[in-house]
């Protein structure tokens, strides 16, 4: 009997072969992509693990007695899970958080006590646990391009009940109050619209878009800022033309009321006399 003839491999199944390994293991990625992104995703996973683990020590010695080892909350604070990382920057950085036990009604701002670098860790450890809301770009919350009468618009229909028409703050119920938004800075205040600390509201971008928020930013640094003209005087809340008249009737009219009733009653003790 005449030998089978060994079976000849077609040339290109031994490339098949190791495209299909490749693919297995996650490799295919690795030897198409270009050299230089790799790297560069491979560095940015390594410094987002490296900042969530060095986030994580910084929680455990200045977050977790109040908000949980896992930040799942306790009696003395909230759940951080889902909050995201634009709230972290926020509280941190304005120095809210950490917060005494005896602050009364309401945090205030005050100095803070983490550097930038380790709030940007702390705001990654916190991202980790749920997802939330991320830090603004500068991008996002830049004047530039920005409506600043549009702006002024939106924060009288949404802010000024609380924070007043120019963002000079005001008096809440039972000891709260909205803080003075004067020489805030822009990435605060737009992370306060994004993440409503405290007492205020959220505005997502579903109810005030990236432009909106922009839009009254602009509109605080332009009504606040140190071009604008003071002509001095009472502000009387920055009201206009309303709040003036209103203050001249209930305030003139009474001191002349006050004067006519002073002047009838010498008139009447002249003539008794």
């Amino acid at each position: 009997m005449k030998k089978l003839s060994a079976r000849r491999r077609h040339p290109l199944a031994a490339i098949v072969v190791l495209l299909l390994a490749l693919a297995a293991t996650g490799g295919l990625y690795t030897a198409f992509a270009p050299a230089g992104k790799a790297q560069a995703d491979e560095t940015a996973a390594s410094s987002q693990s490296l900042a969530i683990d060095e986030g994580k020590k910084l929680y455990a010695v200045g977050c977790a007695s109040c908000h949980g080892t896992g930040g799942q909350g306790t009696s003395d604070g909230p759940s951080l899970v889902g909050v995201g990382a634009a709230a972290v920057d926020f509280q941190v950085a304005t120095g809210r958080m950490p917060a005494a036990t005896s602050e009364g009604a309401q945090v205030p701002r005050k100095k803070n006590i983490y550097s930038q670098a380790e709030i940007d860790q702390l705001a990654a450890y916190i991202a980790s646990l749920g997802a939330g809301p991320a830090v603004p770009t500068e991008e996002q919350y830049s004047v530039e391009g920005a409506d600043i009468g549009k702006g002024g618009e939106l924060f009288r229909n949404n802010c000024a009940q609380c924070h007043n028409f120019t963002g000079k703050g005001g008096a809440l119920t039972k000891g709260k109050y909205a803080p003075n938004l004067e020489g805030v800075d822009p990435k605060h205040i737009y992370e306060a619209m994004l993440t409503g600390p405290q007492n205020m509201p959220s505005f997502p971008d579903t109810t005030l878009t990236e432009q909106n928020k922009k839009d009254i930013i602009a509109y605080l640094d332009a009504v606040n800022g140190d071009e604008t003209v003071n002509p001095g005087g009472l502000q009387l809340g920055g009201l206009g033309p309303v709040s003036e008249g209103l203050f001249a009737w209930v305030f003139g009219l009474g001191a002349l009321i006050a004067v006519a009733v002073w002047v009838a009653a010498r008139t009447a003790k002249a003539k008794k006399s």
